[in-house]
């Protein structure tokens, strides 16, 4: 892919970025501390802003940390956002936080996806919804949307799959807006590709962006999960691998639910 900054520096990306979040001149200057002029004259190429000014230019722009480095690298500053594997020693402390969090959240199903919807780690409760799933779909690097709407993952067992496969698909167009990549694009087309056709009228039920997932378990009894989803960013986060990271929570619609995941889970 190439990115925003090599394909026209810092002034491209800049203006990339502003129309993108769809901001006006103006209204970055005011967010940034400065005047018009100056984001006039650093988007002509004819102002190089010095590196704090780009930081607080990213910053009003809600450019992810990732691309901030970039913005950087193009005007000739290092990178201030370090970016370590999950794994690095110095990330211990938010590892065992994550994993913390998964746990607590049992018996319903609980992921850690990056920036492109790829499992980190996911508990026990979403190891039980994804029983039966195909194996292939399940091997490293397992895409969770993929899982959740290709034919031999979840999707014959979703019960409202033609309204819920467009809310997954809406989600992952969103975070494509916020991380742009190439690889985000191509999970679309594909999901759009595996998604039912979008339904010409919406069910009595439909919640507008709330779409809850009514999910058959399989097996004997074959019950139906209803569940809601919650997701949190780490917006708070100076490391890039941290900040990609996103946590998709599930939670009961209903008491039948709650009662079914505490009998299916064992923790």
């Amino acid at each position: 892919m190439i990115t925003e900054s090599a394909a026209g520096g810092l002034a491209g990306a800049l203006r990339t970025w502003r129309t993108r979040r769809r901001v006006s001149q103006l209204e970055l200057a005011v967010r940034a501390g400065t005047t018009q002029r100056h984001v006039s004259f650093i988007e002509s190429g004819r102002s190089t802003p010095g590196r704090a000014m780009i930081i607080r230019l990213a910053e009003s722009l809600e450019v992810p940390i990732r691309e901030r480095n970039e913005l950087l690298l193009a005007a000739g500053f290092a990178p201030v956002y370090p970016q370590r594997e999950l794994d690095d020693p110095q990330l211990a402390p938010i590892r065992t936080a994550l994993e913390r969090v998964l746990h607590g959240h049992l018996p319903y199903p609980a992921v850690i996806v990056d920036r492109h919807g790829d499992l980190v780690s996911a508990n026990a409760g979403f190891d039980m919804i994804t029983r039966g799933v195909d194996p292939h779909l399940l091997t490293p690097p397992v895409s969770v949307p993929r899982v959740l709407l290709h034919p031999r993952g979840l999707a014959p067992r979703i019960v409202n799959l033609d309204e819920w496969a467009w809310h997954i698909i809406g989600s992952v167009q969103a975070e494509s807006v916020r991380h742009p990549s190439d690889r985000l694009q191509r999970l679309v087309a594909e999901l759009v590709d595996l998604a039912p056709a979008r339904p010409r009228q919406l069910s009595p039920h439909h919640l507008g962006f709330a779409v809850p997932l009514h999910l058959r378990t399989g097996g004997p009894d074959n019950r139906e999960l209803r569940l809601i989803t919650t997701l949190t960013h780490f917006g708070t986060a100076t490391d890039v691998t941290i900040a990609e990271l996103r946590l998709e929570a599930f939670l009961p619609a209903d008491e039948a639910t709650s009662a079914a995941l505490a009998e299916l889970v064992r923790w």
